[in-house]
Formats: structure tokens, sequence, C-alpha cells
């Protein structure tokens, strides 16, 4: 069993004003794929160094499999860490460098001969074994370092970023390893990473920070379909949401969301919502998904979406292969559509797009919080 346990941790650093690491409470599940993902400087990485014991934990308590763990050393906590720039010994081989942690540990020259032929199968390293780091590609080193953790046969795999010092093919093939080999392991992982790409297609619940606190925890997809607040809305997707400040306002043919550019009408669902909210509907904001802005196709031939079309100017357009992404001026404001790969707009172009307001959240201005109630509760 490898479940993790975090209490209402804290990291308090001398000098700082704020904890870099507020109220971190969470549990882990044995065989989970755990990812926190934030820009720099959220805590994700303090957090998992407070797990692996290589940071002290300022307040709170920490639990590895049931045990508490706050003041065990790194060595005997069972876990097992990547880390970002590899952190191989370059005085000794592939098989080396795989085998030490367990030479240390007086494991049976049999087992860690087993053990380090096994990983290097897995990771298809095999042909390496007798190399040094130095001869290694950066995908290879990567390897090796994970390697080097399978063989401990951990209770958890911790891994700090490390896929951001590969490049972007490589990053996309290992990737799909890590995948591939918790699927086989069935082990705990905690994966901390930067980039949200990485997080929506490895984790199977991702954890999203911000100033040191948890900003939402949510399986994958849920966090994209249902972000709590804007900073989720605003950081999980590419391109990033929409977002356009306004108003909600009743009329008597039905509830708006208006400024002074326009003027769109909420689904009978949302309106309904609206109609129970005890908030201030004068300063909110509207989040629309790039593609759920239409800039061509049949849905403008329809009267489906009549009374979402506004007229825009094409700014530019960014063709992605299998999409296009058209950058228009909507009263001043940049609006982002994902279009088909072979639309026809050019920049100058006065067109027509549709926002789909059966897609769209709603947000408190202030606060940043949802406020079309499809937010996740984790």
């Amino acid at each position: 069993m490898g479940n993790v346990v975090f209490q209402h941790v804290y990291k308090y650093y001398k000098g700082e004003p704020n904890p870099s690491v507020n109220d971190f409470h969470l549990d882990v599940a044995d065989g989970e794929f755990l990812v926190m993902v934030g820009p720099s400087g959220c805590g994700k990485s303090t957090t998992l160094r407070m797990l692996a014991g290589l940071e002290d934990v300022s307040q709170g308590d920490i639990y590895i499999d049931g045990k508490f763990t706050n003041y065990v050393s790194p060595k005997d906590r069972d876990i097992a860490m990547v880390f970002q720039n590899y952190a191989l010994y370059p005085n000794l081989s592939v098989y080396d460098n795989m085998a030490l942690g367990l030479q240390l540990r007086k494991v049976a020259k049999h087992e860690v001969e087993l053990r380090v032929s096994r990983a290097a199968k897995m990771l298809e390293i095999s042909h390496l074994l007798t190399k040094r780091p130095a001869q290694l590609s950066g995908g290879q080193k990567q390897r090796v370092a994970l390697g080097r953790a399978l063989v401990r046969e951990p209770k958890a795999f911790l891994m700090d970023e490390p896929l951001s010092n590969l490049d972007a093919k490589l990053r996309a093939q290992t990737r799909a390893e890590i995948i591939k080999i918790h699927s086989q392991l069935q082990t705990t992982f905690v994966y901390v990473t930067h980039d949200q790409t990485e997080a929506m297609t490895m984790g199977t619940r991702i954890v999203v920070m911000r100033d040191g606190k948890i900003q939402q925890v949510a399986a994958p997809q849920k966090l994209y379909d249902e972000p709590r607040n804007m900073f989720v809305a605003g950081f999980i997707g590419t391109p990033q949401m929409n977002f356009i400040e306004g108003a909600i306002a009743a009329h008597s043919d039905g509830i708006y969301f208006e400024n002074k550019r326009l003027k769109l009408l909420l689904p009978e669902t949302y309106a309904q919502y609206v109609r129970g909210m005890n908030t201030n509907l004068r300063h909110v904001v509207l989040g629309l998904r790039p593609e759920h802005v239409l800039c061509d196709g049949d849905a403008l031939q329809t009267d489906l979406y009549a009374g979402w079309q506004v007229s825009v100017t094409v700014e530019m357009k960014e063709p992605m292969g299998p999409d296009t992404y058209v950058h228009a001026n909507l009263g001043g404001n940049t609006i982002l559509s994902r279009a088909d790969a072979h639309t026809p707009v050019r920049m100058g172009d006065t067109i027509k797009l549709v926002l789909r307001m059966d897609k769209a959240h709603l947000f408190e201005r202030e606060s940043g919080e949802s406020l079309t109630g499809r937010e996740a509760s984790g």
C-alpha cells in the first residue's frame, strides 16, 4: 500500500511574510497518479520535497502508508524520487547508477541484477548498461533516472518536473513511457510540473496550486469542464479561456449577460441558477473556451445560435495544422476562436462569431469564484 496523506501542512521560510505552502490538505489513494501543477513559486515542489523528507514540515502532518513521517529520514520513507536534473553519478556506469541504491541497502547481488535487468528492459535501455552518463543523450539520462527509481520498488514515486529538460518530441515519448509504467506497476505516483499539458495527459487527479494554496483538485476532464475559479479556468487549457467583463441583467424576454458591446441571452438552465444567487451581478466575467467561439461552419447558417452572434474584426490568424486560431477584436478586447484549419478568414475581415452561451462559465469579478454552479468539488 502506498497511500499518502497531507494533514493541514504548512511551510514557512525565515524572512518570508507568507507561507510557501498554506494549509495543504489532501489524501492520495494507493496506486493513484496525482499531478501537482501551477506557476513557478506556487509551492508544488516544496510540497513534494516535504513528502520526500528533503524539507522540514513547519506545521501539519504527513503520512505514508499510514506511517507518520514528519521526522523520518528520506532514506527510510520507502519512496523513490526522480529529479529535474537527473542526478546521475558521472563516474559510474548506467548499471551501477541504477544498482547503487540497492547495493547500499545490502540487497542480494542476484536480486540487484534481476531488478536492474527488469527495469532496463521496461525502459528499453538494456543496451546502455555499460555506458556512462556523459555518453548518453538527455532522453537516455532521464530513462536511467527513471530506472534507478524503478529498481527500488518503493511505496511511492515522486517526480519533480522530470521532463522539463527534454525537447518536445522526447517529452511526449517519455510522458507516454511514464504513463505505461504507472499502468504496469499500479504504484502511487506524485508528479510535479508547471506544464498543464503534462498534467492533463498523465494524472488521474490534478491539484492546481497558486500562492501555496490548493485552488482545486479534480480529474483532468472535470477540471477542464468545471473550473472552480478564474485562475483554474485560465491556467488549464490551451489556448487559454476567453474572459469578458460585464453584468447579468433581467429583461422581459429573459436574463442576459451584457456590457456596452454585447447582449447575450443566457440559456434557461443558467437563468434559473442566476435568479437564486445572492451576489452582485453587476460585476461578473464571462468565460468561454476558444472551441466554443465559432467563426465558420454550419452553425452560422442556422437559427440555433442566432441570439449569440457578434460582429468582430479579425486581427490575426495562427495556422496550427489541425486547427487555426483566429484572434478577433470585440469592442476593444481580443477574443480567440479555435476554427477549422482551412477557414477562409483573413486579417482585417469583418466576420460573425457565435459565442456558445450554453458552454459559458460565469465568474464573480472580484473574487474570481465560479457563479454558474458547475465547479468541481474535488
